[in-house]
């Protein structure tokens, strides 16, 4: 590779520069707000604030998810991702709250915001992350977002790991807390460092924005397409399935069977093992020696095969103990306590499993983000597509928050996880066996300067 071939590839406009900005800014919000979720309980011995604010967030993630796109075509990506970070900031502050009040409501309320900003982020997110790259760097890119991005994971383990290391707390303290707010603002602002996609050129010189101009009408009926959609329709169990097993592997597993400083220490293997099975799953999904088809039906027999075998592990695990700690008084029935990082004897296995949860969530992310981009080039639909995808991710992540605040015994919240897997399956098998080696969406130049005299927001997704 040449110096200028260099040059143009970390340039400001390239469009590996923008998912690397777009990688950062999750790093700093969603990936802090995973690190507190994956202490269970966000961080609090009893999870039952934090399992009905998770409710409120992926109810309102429901809608703001699949009206995400249409939001983000509308607005454009600097000013909605800046917005959007700061419900983050909001959402970790409001357990500072909770910690000196005791009142859950307010902590219930910021979920229900950050639901918002979250729908609206992640459609954005997923937008760049799929449509900037040419066909045969959607993987290595989706690796490189996700490496960023559970950077942030990382970062959320060590803080409460580090700070927490000396105490017998239950609960993580103010200073933990403070610590994310002040990283998931520095996120926000980041945010509006982002180019307009409509600046944004591939090292080949092409333009990544190939769509037509848009306006609220065509957005609603754009949205209302996306249920009459076959493909769509198809990823749905997968959609649904694809952050369902959250709240059972932070709750039931994570905050149940080990003290609270090898919860932190758990989530820097859990994020960081996301990072690997990330970038080298890039390499089968970007292999061009293989046709699309044979890729994704390959990536697809990993994830089944892999699913299956932890939730046969889990089953193991999950048959010796049924709650967690109750009350200060009323301990996890898990045999010998809470485990702690430095009982090798006791800790070493599920140690292990928690850390292959990490693996088998990178891999069913990533491919599936790989599924939703090979399905079109175009910037509008993938966007849509990617709110789509979260929307319908966050009705599954709501059913799942709730069956653990409910009480509903561990066992029987892993036999569900392990139905849905196997339930969608089949039809992300069909999806996948439907792929097309192109999927370039061609626009003709006429409509391009037509719509480029209809625009009036440069951060809007336009030519």
């Amino acid at each position: 590779m040449n110096i200028s071939s260099i040059i143009k590839r970390i340039s400001y406009y390239s469009p590996m520069t923008q998912v690397v900005i777009v990688g950062f800014v999750c790093f700093l919000c969603p990936g802090m707000f995973n690190a507190l979720n994956g202490m269970g309980g966000g961080g609090q011995m009893d999870r039952t604030t934090t399992n009905n604010a998770n409710t409120a967030l992926y109810c309102t993630f429901i809608v703001f998810g699949i009206i995400g796109g249409s939001i983000v075509n509308l607005c454009g990506v600097r000013y909605t991702i800046a917005a959007s970070g700061l419900t983050y900031a909001l959402y970790s502050g409001s357990y500072i709250y909770l910690n000196h009040s005791g009142n859950g409501a307010f902590t219930i309320a910021a979920g229900a915001i950050l639901g918002i900003g979250a729908g609206v982020m992640w459609a954005a997110q997923g937008m760049i992350m799929v449509s900037y790259p040419r066909e045969e760097e959607k993987g290595r890119y989706i690796a490189v977002f996700w490496i960023i991005f559970n950077l942030g994971g990382m970062l959320g383990g060590i803080l409460p790991f580090a700070i927490n290391y000396n105490t017998e707390s239950d609960s993580l303290s103010d200073g933990v807390y403070i610590a994310f707010v002040v990283l998931e603002c520095l996120g926000a602002l980041l945010g509006l460092v982002l180019a307009p996609p409509s600046k944004v050129v591939r090292n080949d010189g092409s333009s990544v924005v190939l769509v037509k101009y848009t306006n609220a009408g065509r957005e609603a009926v754009e949205i209302v397409k996306l249920f009459m959609n076959p493909m769509m329709l198809g990823l749905i169990p997968m959609c649904f399935t694809s952050n369902f097993f959250y709240s059972y592997q932070f709750g039931p597993v994570n905050a149940s069977i080990f003290n609270l400083r090898t919860r932190g220490f758990n989530n820097i293997f859990y994020w960081g093992f996301q990072m690997v099975a990330a970038y080298l799953l890039s390499f089968l999904l970007d292999n061009t020696n293989m046709t699309r088809r044979k890729r994704g039906l390959i990536a697809f027999g990993i994830v089944a095969v892999f699913f299956n075998c932890i939730w046969g592990g889990t089953l193991k695990l999950q048959l010796r103990y049924t709650h967690g700690p109750i009350s200060a008084t009323e301990p996890t029935d898990y045999p010998g306590g809470l485990m702690d990082f430095k009982e090798s004897s006791r800790v070493a296995g599920p140690m292990i499993l928690y850390m292959l949860y990490g693996i088998g969530d990178a891999l069913y992310q990533n491919f599936a983000y790989w599924i939703i981009g090979s399905l079109t080039n175009d910037n509008q639909k993938l966007s849509r597509y990617a709110g789509f995808y979260k929307g319908i991710q966050s009705l599954g992540a709501t059913v799942a928050w709730q069956l653990d605040a409910k009480n509903v015994t561990y066992l029987h919240q892993l036999i569900g996880n392990w139905v849905l897997l196997v339930i969608s399956l089949a039809p992300m098998f069909y999806v996948v066996a439907t792929l097309k080696d192109h999927s370039e969406d061609a626009v003709l130049q006429k409509d391009i300067d037509s719509d480029a005299e209809k625009a009036v927001d440069s951060d809007q997704l336009t030519v």
